[in-house]
């Protein structure tokens, strides 16, 4: 406080006996904090637990922690953690490292339920990620991909009626605009390329004639929705996954195996060895034929 210099807490304030908010900074370290972090969630389960970095690539420093531990101590040990691995993950042209949180490496060790992965595109939906994880009876580490470029987006928005009542996490999110008969072409994605290719099939005006789908928890994968959502556009003649990311990384090859019964072909850059280029006009120019060859 300004005035009496003492500390104050709004987020402790809110209601009366209310749990305590309380924020540490450490020292840079990945291994060590998130190696910490796990151990914290693992000794206080009922605490929502979350390590962030500053840009999701900034995490293969502890990758040793996730390989050993998050995504096998409950296969070897027994021993569930609760952890929020949250990790800026979305082309923005700003380069190899601040654009992939390596979503490839986490999904090759999903198995047996191990841990959630999620891309998500809604503060609602975000929010009823979160408080999932303190309501299940059980704990599980979960890991979302969070884009930078959605804190300010003008359309990830959501209203108050999202995040109240009976509302609650959505692991696929359909195309209300899209009309079943019309239309021609399904689109599968995740994360903030949606909101790309939403922009650019309202500049083309076709909303009835492409579906946009929204996959916003990779692992588990919803397969009883999306094998729904198929059924719905049954007319249509072209299925595609879009994805910012090069076509050996990303979730592509995830979702052709998951969806290998589906004639489902792939959008993306092309493949390299660097998850994204360091050319800012280089990577306009890559999102572009994303979108031309997504929505024209």
């Amino acid at each position: 406080d300004i005035k009496t210099y003492e500390k104050y807490n709004r987020f402790n304030n809110i209601t009366k006996n209310q749990g305590k908010l309380r924020i540490f900074n450490s020292f840079l370290s990945e291994f060590a904090v998130m190696g910490f972090e796990y151990g914290y969630s693992m000794a206080t389960p009922n605490d929502l637990v979350i390590w962030e970095a500053q840009f999701g690539d900034f995490y293969n420093g502890a990758q040793t922690i996730v390989d050993q531990y998050i995504s096998a101590a409950e296969s070897k040990w027994g021993r569930m953690s609760g952890l929020v691995l949250l990790l800026p993950h979305g082309y923005a042209g700003q380069g190899p490292e601040h654009s992939s949180a390596r979503i490839e490496r986490f999904l090759q060790q999903c198995a047996e339920f191990n841990m959630i992965v999620t891309n998500i595109t809604t503060p609602a939906n975000f929010f009823h990620v979160l408080r999932r994880q303190i309501s299940w009876d059980f704990r599980k580490p979960l890991v979302n991909m969070s884009p930078k470029s959605l804190l300010r987006h003008p359309l990830a928005v959501s209203r108050i009626e999202d995040f109240t009542g009976k509302t609650k996490f959505q692991e696929l999110i359909g195309d209300d605009l899209a009309d079943p008969k019309k239309t021609k072409k399904v689109i599968f994605c995740t994360g903030k390329v949606y909101y790309d290719l939403y922009q650019r099939r309202e500049e083309k005006k076709k909303d009835k004639e492409i579906a946009i789908v929204r996959i916003e928890q990779l692992y588990p994968f919803p397969k009883a929705k999306v094998e729904a959502t198929l059924k719905k556009y049954k007319a249509a003649k072209d299925i595609l996954w879009v994805q910012e990311e090069p076509e050996n990384m990303g979730a592509w090859r995830y979702i052709m195996n998951k969806m290998r019964r589906t004639p489902i072909e792939v959008i993306s850059r092309k493949s390299s060895a660097s998850p994204a280029t360091g050319y800012k006009k280089v990577h306009d120019a890559q999102q572009e034929e994303i979108l031309t060859k997504s929505i024209g």
